[in-house]
C-alpha cells in the first residue's frame, strides 16, 4: 500500500490532490479529536526548558519560510514534504491529517516536523532542524513526539529514507525504534518505527 501511494505521488499529481482531499475529510471526522486530546500532553511532556513544542498556526508561516529558507541547499536535497513558499505552506495548514508542528527556543522557531497521517492507519513522519541547532539533542524530542502521537493513535509510524542521505542515515543509526520495510526504487528505503513498549497516553 506504501508503495502504490508514493507511486501516485510522485506519477500522477491529480489524482494524488484528489486521494489528499478525501483523506482529509475522513481524517477530520473519523480521527481529529482524538489528536487534538493527544497533543497538548505529548507536547507538554517533552517540553524543556530550552525548547518548547507545539503544532505551528497561521502566525508562525512567515517563521517557518524563514527557517526552510535558512538552510543550506544539500540539507534540502533530500527533504521536500511539500512546496515551501509562503503560498504553499498556508495551504498545507489547512490540511487537517498532515500536522506541521515546531520546535522554539525562546521565540525563535528552530525546529520544524510533521505527521501526514492516511485513513488506512498509517501516518508518514519527518522532520528538518536549523543549521544552527544540530547536535543538541533536538532531534530526539522530535522523534518521541511524533512516535508517542503515531503510536498512541494506532497508526503504524512510516518514513522513506535515501541510501544517499549520509545524515539522516547516520542519525538513525542508534534508532533502536527503526526497522527497515523494503527497498523502494530510486535508492529510497522504507522505514517503520517500531513501538517497544506501551505508551502511555
Amino acid at each position: 500500500m506504501e508503495k502504490i501511494l508514493i507511486f501516485v505521488k510522485h506519477h500522477f499529481a491529480i489524482l494524488w490532490r484528489i486521494l489528499e482531499g478525501v483523506n482529509d475529510i475522513i481524517f477530520r471526522v473519523v480521527y481529529q479529536g482524538e489528536l487534538d486530546k493527544i497533543l497538548e500532553e505529548v507536547y507538554n511532556r517533552n517540553n524543556t526548558e530550552e525548547y518548547t513544542f507545539r503544532s505551528l498556526g497561521r502566525i508562525d508561516i512567515s517563521d517557518l519560510f524563514y527557517l526552510i529558507d535558512n538552510q543550506n541547499e544539500k540539507d534540502l536535497r533530500y527533504f521536500s514534504p511539500h512546496g515551501f513558499d509562503i503560498v504553499s505552506l498556508q495551504k498545507q495548514l489547512n490540511k487537517s491529517a498532515f500536522l506541521m508542528m515546531g520546535v522554539f527556543c525562546k521565540d525563535q522557531l528552530v525546529g520544524y516536523f510533521f505527521l501526514r497521517f492516511f485513513c488506512n492507519k498509517e501516518c508518514f513522519v519527518g522532520r528538518l532542524i536549523d543549521k544552527d541547532f544540530r547536535g543538541k539533542g533536538i532531534g530526539e524530542l522530535m522523534n518521541n513526539i511524533m512516535y508517542t502521537i503515531s503510536w498512541n493513535m494506532g497508526f503504524r509510524c512510516l518514513s522513506t529514507i535515501s541510501k544517499n542521505n549520509t545524515a539522516v542515515i547516520s542519525a538513525h543509526k542508534k534508532n533502536t525504534a527503526m526497522v527497515v520495510i523494503k527497498e523502494l526504487s530510486n535508492d529510497y528505503l522504507l522505514v517503520e518505527f517500531v513501538q517497544k513498549c506501551k505508551v502511555d497516553n
